[in-house]
C-alpha cells in the first residue's frame, strides 16, 4: 500500500530538515553567471562538479503555450515571455556532454521535463555516457491546464556518472510539493530540490544549475551546506537567484578555484 500525501508530507520534511550543522568559521559560497547555459559549462573544469541539477526551458514549453494548456509562459508582470529562451531539443547533446565533463565521477544529475522532453531528452543523455536509472515524479498535489487528464505532475530524469549510492534509500519516487503559483514562471519549490541535494551529495560539495532560474537549487543547496553555482541567460533571473541565495545565507564569490577544495 502506498503512502498517503500526508505521511510523504512528513517523510520529506523530516529529510529536508537534517541539514548538516556546519561549523561557526564554514562559509556557503555561491556564484552566478548571466549567459548562456552551454558557454557556462564550457568555462567549469573537468570533473569539478558533485551534483547538477537543471530545469531547462524545454522547447515543448512553446507548444503548450500556443494551445493553451499553460499559463507559464504568458505576458504579466508576474510571468512574461522575456524570461525564456527556449532551448531547443537539438541542443541536448552539446548540453549533455557539457555535464558529463564537468561532473566527477561516480555523481549524479537530475533533469526536469514533461514526458515529450523525456523521450528526446534520455536516449541522448545516454550516448554521452549516462546511466539512467529512472523517472522520479514530482505530484504537483492539484491539476493543472488540459484537455485529456489534466496533469499533476513532471517528470524528474535521474542519471548517474559512475556510481554513487543516495545516502537515504527509502525515500520513494514519487515526490509530493505543493507548485509556486506566483513569482518566475515555472519557479520549483526548493523544498523538492533539498530532497535531490540531500539525496546525493554531501556536506560542503558542490551543486550546479545551468539554467538557475530564480535560484530554487541555489537555495536548497545552501540550505542543505552545500555550495553552488548557476548561470541564465536573464538578466532578472539572476538578479532574483542572488536576492535569494544572499538571503538563505550564502556569500557571493566568482570564480570556482578560488574557493573550491577537494
Amino acid at each position: 500500500m502506498g503512502r498517503s500525501d500526508t505521511q510523504q508530507s512528513s517523510l520529506f520534511a523530516g529529510l529536508v530538515e537534517e541539514a548538516p550543522r556546519l561549523g561557526a568559521d564554514a562559509q556557503l559560497r555561491f556564484d552566478l553567471a548571466q549567459t548562456d547555459a552551454v558557454e557556462w559549462l564550457r568555462t567549469l573544469e573537468d570533473q569539478s562538479v558533485d551534483l547538477v541539477i537543471t530545469d531547462p526551458p524545454y522547447e515543448s514549453l512553446e507548444k503548450h503555450r500556443a494551445v493553451g494548456t499553460t499559463t507559464r509562459l504568458k505576458h504579466s508582470k508576474a510571468s512574461s515571455n522575456d524570461w525564456f529562451q527556449i532551448f531547443p531539443n537539438a541542443r541536448f547533446p552539446e548540453l549533455f556532454a557539457e555535464v558529463h565533463r564537468v561532473l566527477k565521477k561516480h555523481r549524479h544529475f537530475y533533469l526536469f521535463c514533461d514526458q515529450e522532453t523525456m523521450f528526446a531528452a534520455k536516449p541522448i543523455a545516454e550516448a554521452q555516457g549516462f546511466r539512467f536509472w529512472k523517472p522520479l515524479v514530482w505530484d504537483k498535489q492539484k491539476i493543472g491546464m488540459g484537455y485529456h487528464y489534466r496533469s499533476r505532475y513532471e517528470f524528474i530524469l535521474f542519471f548517474e556518472k559512475g556510481k554513487r549510492k543516495l545516502n537515504d534509500l527509502g525515500v520513494p519516487d514519487v515526490l509530493s510539493f505543493p507548485r509556486i503559483h506566483k513569482g518566475y514562471p515555472t519557479e520549483k519549490p526548493a523544498e523538492l530540490s533539498e530532497v535531490l541535494v540531500s539525496q546525493s551529495t554531501a556536506p560542503g560539495e558542490l551543486v550546479v544549475d545551468p539554467f538557475c532560474g530564480s535560484g530554487s537549487a541555489g537555495v536548497a543547496a545552501l540550505r542543505q551546506g552545500r555550495h553552488f553555482m548557476g548561470s541564465d541567460i536573464c538578466d532578472e533571473a539572476i538578479k532574483i537567484s542572488k536576492q535569494r541565495l544572499t538571503e538563505a545565507g550564502g556569500q557571493a564569490t566568482h570564480g570556482l578555484s578560488r574557493w573550491r577544495t577537494d
